[in-house]
C-alpha cells in the first residue's frame, strides 16, 4: 500500500472535530486510508459502512438508533452522497454529544463530488465537520522502488492505474475508469445531463489541456449552447475530474486575461482519453508539454494544501505565470513550467514577477538538478519544490 501524506492531517482534524469529510474521486484510495486510519483505532473502535453495499443500507434502515449505537466508536460512512438524508440524523447526534462533552472523532465521511457534498454537509454540519481533499497520489508519496516520475505522470495518479503491471494494463484500467464514469456517476449526479455530449467534451478538454476555457467554441463544436457547456464542464470540476485555473485578479494597472484555463486533473486520464498508452507515445504527441504542465500544477498544488491559493496570470500584452500562489491575499510565489532539462525564462515570466513582487520565483524543469536562473529565479525539479512546499 501506498502511503498518504493526508492521514496524520486527517488524525489530526479527528482529534479536533466532530466528524471529517474526505473527498476525492472514485478509486483514488480514499476507503483505503479511511481503512487504515480505522485500523489504528483500538480493537472494535471502528465501523465502517459502505452506501453502495446492500447489507449497510439496511444496517442504517433506522439510521438513527444504529449510529447512537456506536457511541465511542469512529463511524466511516464511504459513499455518503447516497443518502443525504443522513446529514440531519448525524447533526443531531453531534449536537448531543457535544452536550455530553464528546466533542471529536466520531463520523468519517466519505464521498465523491464536492460541491453538492458539500452543499449537502454545509446546510446541516456547518461547523461541525472539516473538510479534507484528497486527490492522486503525488511525487512526493510515489515509491521509487516503483520507477521513477516519468512512470507516474505517464499513468497518472489513481493507485490501480500507476502499480498496473504494463502499460497496456494501466491503460485498460482507465479507459474502464472513464467509462464506468460516464456510465454511472453521470447519470446518478445529473441525470437530465446527455452522457454522450459530456464524454465527447471530456476529450476535448484533453486535447486543449491547459488552454482557456472558451465555452462559445466548446459549445460550437458540439452543438449546444454556452449555458449548456458550463453546466457539463460544472459537473466535471464537481466530480474532482477537472480543475478550472482561474486567473489571479488584484489590481496591478493591467489588462488582465479574465478567462480560467481547463486542466483534466489527472495526467493519466489525459492520456487515456487520448489513446495514448506509451511514454513515446506521449513525448510525440502535440499534447506532450501541456500534459506536463497540468501534472506539474497538479502535484503542486497538493504540497502547497490549503495555506495557498493556486491562480495563473496572464496580461494582455503577454506576462505570463503558468502557476502563482497567492497567501494573505498577496502573490507569494511564481512558477514557470518547462519540460526540457536544459530550460530558458520568457520574457513575459520576468515581468510578470516583477509587477506582482512575488517573493520567490521558480522555474520547474523536467530534470532533478537545482541552480539559480538571473533576477532571483531558481531553476529547479519538480520534486524538491514540493518538498519545499510541504514545509
Amino acid at each position: 500500500m501506498i502511503s498518504r501524506r493526508l492521514r496524520p492531517y486527517i488524525e489530526d482534524r479527528l482529534k479536533q472535530m466532530p466528524g471529517v469529510v474526505l473527498l476525492g474521486p472514485r478509486q483514488v484510495g480514499k476507503t483505503t486510508l479511511a481503512r487504515n486510519i480505522a485500523s489504528r483505532k483500538a480493537k472494535s473502535a471502528a465501523v465502517y459502512l459502505d452506501l453502495e453495499r446492500p447489507v449497510d443500507q439496511r444496517r442504517l434502515h433506522d439510521a438513527d438508533t444504529f449510529l447512537r449505537a456506536q457511541a465511542g466508536k469512529l463511524v466511516v460512512i464511504d459513499e455518503i452522497h447516497r443518502a443525504p438524508a443522513l446529514f440531519e440524523t448525524l447533526r443531531g447526534i453531534i449536537d448531543e454529544r457535544r452536550a455530553a462533552g464528546e466533542r471529536a472523532g466520531h463520523f468519517l465521511l466519505l464521498g465523491s463530488a464536492a460541491i453538492e457534498l458539500m452543499r449537502q454537509a454545509s446546510e446541516s454540519l456547518a461547523g461541525r465537520v472539516a473538510y479534507v481533499n484528497l486527490g492522486q497520489i503525488d511525487a512526493l508519496e510515489y515509491p521509487a522502488q516503483v520507477g521513477d516520475t516519468d512512470r507516474l505522470w505517464l499513468r497518472g495518479g489513481f493507485p490501480d492505474s500507476v502499480l498496473a503491471s504494463s502499460d497496456a494494463a494501466s491503460l485498460d484500467w482507465r479507459r474502464d475508469f472513464v467509462r464506468s464514469y460516464l456510465e454511472r456517476d453521470v447519470p446518478m449526479f445529473a441525470p437530465r445531463l446527455p452522457t454522450e455530449t459530456i464524454g465527447r467534451l471530456w476529450t476535448m478538454l484533453a486535447h486543449a489541456q491547459g488552454t482557456p476555457l472558451n465555452q462559445a467554441r466548446l459549445a460550437s463544436s458540439l452543438g449546444v449552447t454556452s449555458p449548456s457547456v458550463g453546466r457539463y464542464v460544472d459537473l466535471l470540476v464537481d466530480l474532482l475530474l477537472v480543475r478550472r485555473l482561474r486567473p489571479w485578479a488584484g489590481n496591478v494597472g493591467k489588462r488582465l486575461v479574465r478567462m480560467p484555463k481547463a486542466y483534466i486533473r489527472d495526467s493519466g486520464l489525459t492520456h487515456a482519453l487520448l489513446d495514448i498508452e506509451t511514454w513515446e507515445g506521449v513525448l510525440g504527441h502535440p499534447v506532450a508539454g501541456a500534459s506536463w504542465e497540468g501534472f506539474v500544477i497538479e502535484n503542486l498544488i497538493a504540497a502547497a494544501g490549503e495555506r495557498r491559493t493556486p491562480y495563473f496570470y496572464r496580461t494582455e500584452d503577454g506576462a505570463e505565470i503558468d502557476l502563482l500562489f497567492e497567501r494573505g491575499g498577496k502573490p507569494e510565489i511564481a512558477v514557470e513550467i518547462k519540460r526540457s532539462s536544459a530550460p530558458t525564462l520568457s520574457r513575459g515570466f520576468y515581468s510578470a514577477r516583477q509587477a506582482l513582487k512575488v517573493k520567490e520565483s521558480y522555474l520547474v524543469h523536467g530534470g532533478t538538478d537545482t541552480w539559480p536562473e538571473s533576477d532571483g529565479v531558481t531553476a529547479i525539479g519538480l520534486v524538491e519544490l514540493m518538498r519545499k512546499l510541504v514545509k
